[in-house]
């Protein structure tokens, strides 16, 4: 499994094939399958393998990094769990393709979920809020999230850029002094993704801590 994940962290799923991972073993292909059963199998082992990672940034349990006695407050749990979900999935973007494919939940993820709602419900959320909160959350969970648009290609210093600027400044003002504005490749505005992924993440937990806030005691009881 080890050696898979390497294969497809250095040339990725294109170019990922149970005949190429052998090359990699020494041995011959055929004998990957008194193993595993097929290559979607291989991979979804493989995604549970880099979720199985996953764990709270610096490594601590919820207590504060300073070293006091205090709890760390759920919400900043949380976003460091999600965070280190995150870099995970940095670190092997092609677990992100294998993940949105699949239609139920991998033993990992579930783990993985498993201690997300422990957060929320030691936090004090109620299990209806804690509910709401991993449909808000989705993919982010799991550090990935799907951005309106794929801007990663575009050059914004290309002539074909600026002569489509140019031609939406009638139409679409507000997109063209957004990325008239920008320093970032991209034609819709300066996209940090990580920063990106941060600011939404902090803004949904600081919701859902309002919404704690204003739940009744009996409410937030965690089971």
């Amino acid at each position: 499994m080890a050696a898979a994940v390497e294969l497809a962290d250095r040339d990725g799923l294109d170019s990922f094939s149970m005949r190429r991972l052998a090359q990699l073993l020494g041995v011959d292909a055929m004998s990957l399958y008194n193993h595993i059963a097929d290559k979607d199998a291989l991979l979804a082992a493989m995604a549970d393998a880099v979720v199985a990672q996953i764990a709270p940034e610096g490594g601590h349990d919820g207590a504060h990094p300073d070293g006091t006695d205090g709890v760390e407050p759920w919400t900043e749990r949380l976003r460091s769990l999600v965070l280190s979900a995150r870099q995970e999935m940095m670190r092997h973007p092609w677990a992100v393709q294998v993940l949105e494919r699949r239609a139920s939940a991998s033993p990992a993820v579930l783990a993985h979920v498993e201690r997300v709602l422990a957060v929320l419900r030691g936090g004090g959320c109620s299990l209806d809020l804690s509910h709401h909160a991993l449909h808000l959350l989705g993919s982010r969970l799991l550090g990935f999230s799907q951005d309106l648009f794929d801007d990663a290609s575009a050059d914004t210093g290309s002539e074909a850029m600026a002569e489509q600027l140019r031609s939406w400044a009638g139409t679409h003002p507000h997109v063209v002094e957004l990325a008239l504005a920008a320093t970032h490749d991209g034609a819709l505005g300066a996209c940090d993704d990580s920063a990106e992924f941060d600011f939404a993440l902090q803004i949904m937990l600081e919701g859902l801590e309002r919404r704690r806030l204003a739940e009744p005691p009996s409410a937030t009881s965690a089971s």
